[in-house]
């Protein structure tokens, strides 16, 4: 258990939108406003994002894989001195498939607090129009690129719920070719280009989704929501008195 530090300041973990800038929440804009600084993932893509909410001369840190231990203790200082910080990824919601988890864990550790500010998700977007039942799914996120992603394709292809995935335009005919092999008589939902100009649904069967995402719709990260087919349940056994009665 950790407590949060006397006097700290603290980390708002801020949903922006996965394309259509309307779809920012007013308390992500005053919270965006009011911080101190900004930890984002592509701060090219943030200042974008502020200059859109008319939000000038903020403080952006940089913060990624590839740069998590000294970008934690940069924002970890930050709020120790009592500076209010945003956390932001390029689109959705940070930790969700998204960087942002390493920051949380260290920053709890320290005994630092961390509020959500909820709003887009790319995962709960595409669950809202999903046709194939998911009163209760898996969230997979992005299957690994080689070593391990047919042992998790198995697993997931094994449960008897909706489970979801996130793809790229370069994987996306691999998975589901690697999704027929597996279980042919699935139901699919894809969601691409999610609210931006060319945004698409699509459902059916996995042939049906191979020819209905030719070369020209294999653009930006897809959702991909999966029913496996209903597996038929073991026969009752007889009751062995029952031939006593």
């Amino acid at each position: 258990m950790s407590t949060q530090t006397h006097h700290s300041g603290t980390l708002f973990v801020v949903a922006t939108p996965l394309g259509n800038l309307g779809d920012i929440t007013l308390r992500a804009v005053e919270i965006l406003r009011e911080a101190g600084a900004v930890a984002c993932e592509d701060t090219r893509r943030t200042s974008i994002l502020l200059k859109h909410l008319g939000i000038e001369g903020k403080k952006l840190l940089s913060y990624h894989s590839h740069n998590e231990a000294q970008a934690i203790n940069r924002v970890a200082a930050l709020l120790e001195e009592g500076v209010q910080v945003a956390l932001v990824t390029d689109a959705g919601t940070p930790v969700i498939s998204d960087p942002g988890y390493g920051m949380l864990r260290a920053l709890h550790e320290r005994g630092i607090a961390a509020i959500p500010v909820p709003g887009p998700s790319a995962l709960t977007a595409v669950l809202s129009v999903c046709p194939l039942p998911s009163s209760s799914f898996y969230f997979a996120g992005f299957l690994p690129h080689k070593k391990g992603r047919k042992s998790r394709l198995e697993q997931l292809a094994a449960m008897d719920a909706t489970f979801v995935l996130y793809e790229s335009p370069f994987r996306i005919h691999k998975l589901l070719d690697e999704l027929e092999a597996l279980i042919p008589d699935a139901e699919v939902f894809i969601g691409r280009e999610m609210t931006k100009m060319h945004e698409e649904y699509l459902c059916g069967t996995i042939p049906e989704m191979r020819r209905a995402l030719n070369e020209s719709k294999t653009r930006g990260e897809f959702v991909v929501a999966v029913h496996p087919p209903e597996r038929k349940k073991n026969p009752k056994k007889t009751d062995r008195y029952a031939d006593h009665h």
